[in-house]
């Protein structure tokens, strides 16, 4: 209720204000009490200003910080009903976030302060001149009218221009981070097409809101100069007995100042709400795009103990993609691999099975019927994380209380022994990037890791690309020996692999 101050020291300026006109006036000079009235205004307002903004700035983190710790969870590890682009993780989680933060500090105060201050500032007002009161009060109904329907306009304009900008992020990271093989292929002229059609939608729905908010800035303004005109001329013709109809009440020059001086008052929170409406806007189209995304997707429940997989009729379908239905059964100790043209969908089918994408139909469940618990899942990534760290904490991510004989062991296992002995063993420093290893390496860190993990589950994306024909032979091999024992699902397209699994399935 901070804000509240604000009309006390409004008061008090206009006060003194009046004061010193109706001395000036009287041919007297400017009184001290006129004097410390305008000086003790000035300060409150002040004073009010700034402990409005530091109390919102910190309800805001507090709002922020609880979106992030349901969110990021979510974006990183959680079942999501379709794949997000890096750049809509992005906007998501560092842009909407922003948005919701300037929502929570501009317009939730701003409306806190447009629902009771107006009617305050009437009131006082009323004690000069009610009839001046009333004026502005009858001037707020059909302001108000004006309002909700702009606001509803700003409403969807928001709405669409806040999706058209995650998806230019998505298809910009996405578009960079590919810069190599669109130069390969040549889709330089193709791709520039779709980044200056997605930029064009986003200026044109950029251009909506702007207008919008014009109208709803056209429509506070033409009533709240309309008040004060109205209270002006009122109160000038009382004071020179000039209204067309009998005086409803008899106004001193103090009192007529006083309630001229406070008129503007009357429509400044409401100023301050239409500044911040297009934050509420984007704000509620933030939200309601952080709640679809944050959504819980019902799952079976989970069983203790893995006993197999069963795959049955599995769809995933979003726009330009369609994949399946797809049906396989994979044994405790088994080995089944996914083949397919580029693009078919393997990965996203990897993915779902994973628990991180949510089928459009069908069902992926252990053998005896419940839900694929995600702990007893390994996965190795076509591009594995890194983090900046040595060989072995990079390695030891699954297990971090591996010993360090543990981690050589499956380094050694999985071809590693070439690196380790040319660039200082498992103490080799690395980066977030990989810099300095080739792409079979790192997908020889990821296998190692997720063979290091111990789960019974291992989903590999393509083991044996970026490899020569001998080390993707000894890949091969080595999955053939972990499938003695355990699950392994691979995505691949070396037709070896495919061959060494007791099953193919083609998408």
């Amino acid at each position: 209720m901070i804000w509240l101050l604000d009309v006390p020291g409004a008061a008090l300026f206009a006060g003194g204000i009046a004061l010193a006109v109706s001395a000036l006036a009287a041919g007297d000079g400017i009184s001290l009490l006129a004097a410390c009235m305008i000086l003790a205004g000035g300060l409150i307002r002040g004073g009010a200003a700034l402990l409005v903004h530091a109390t919102a700035i910190r309800a805001a983190q507090r709002v922020v910080m609880a979106w992030r710790s349901h969110l990021f969870p979510r974006l990183l590890a959680g079942r999501l009903a379709r794949p997000l682009l890096a750049g809509e993780s992005a906007a998501l989680a560092i842009d909407h976030m922003a948005t919701i933060e300037a929502y929570q500090s501009r317009f939730r105060p701003a409306r806190a302060a447009s629902a009771a201050t107006p009617l305050l500032v009437a009131a006082i007002i009323a004690f000069a001149s009610w009839v001046s009161a009333a004026i502005l009060v009858i001037t707020l109904i059909p302001f108000a009218l004006g309002m909700i329907l702009a606001g509803t306009a700003a409403r969807r304009t928001s709405e669409r221009q806040l999706a058209a900008l995650a998806q230019l992020s998505g298809l910009f990271v996405d578009r960079v981070r590919t810069l190599p093989v669109i130069r390969h292929f040549g889709a330089e002229d193709r791709i520039t097409r779709q980044v200056g059609i997605a930029t064009g939608e986003v200026a044109e729905r950029t251009v909506a809101v702007l207008r919008v908010a014009f109208l709803s800035g056209a429509v506070l303004e033409f009533f709240a100069a309309l008040s004060v005109a109205l209270v002006a001329v009122y109160c000038g013709f009382s004071l020179l007995g000039l209204l067309p109809f009998p005086a409803p009440e008899k106004l001193t020059l103090g009192q007529a100042f006083f309630a001229l001086a406070m008129a503007p008052e009357f429509y400044l929170p409401m100023r301050r709400l239409a500044a911040a409406y297009h934050e509420k806007q984007l704000g509620d189209a933030a939200s309601a795009a952080l709640t679809a995304v944050e959504a819980e997707t019902p799952a079976p429940p989970i069983s203790a103990r893995f006993d197999g997989l069963q795959v049955t009729g599995l769809v995933i379908q979003w726009p330009n993609l369609h994949i399946g239905p797809v049906s396989f059964a994979l044994a405790p100790a088994d080995m089944v691999a996914l083949t397919g043209p580029t693009g078919s969908g393997k990965s996203s089918l990897l993915a779902s099975v994973a628990g991180q994408i949510v089928p459009a139909a069908g069902a992926v469940r252990i053998a005896g019927g419940g839900a694929l618990d995600p702990g007893d899942i390994a996965w190795a990534a076509q591009t594995p994380l890194l983090l900046p760290g040595t060989l072995a904490e990079n390695i030891a991510l699954a297990r971090p209380d591996a010993t360090i004989e543990a981690i050589g062991q499956v380094a050694s296992l999985v071809g590693l022994d070439t690196l380790l002995a040319a660039r200082g063993g498992l103490g080799l420093a690395l980066d977030h990037r990989g810099s300095g290893l080739s792409g079979g390496e790192r997908r020889r860190i990821g296998l190692a890791r997720a063979i290091l993990s111990g789960r019974p589950l291992l989903l590999c994306d393509e083991p044996t690309a970026d490899l020569d024909a001998e080390s993707a032979a000894e890949i091969i091999d080595l999955l053939k020996t972990l499938a003695r024992d355990r699950a392994v699902l691979v995505v691949t397209h070396d037709p070896a692999l495919a061959a060494a699994a007791r099953l193919e399935v083609a998408l």
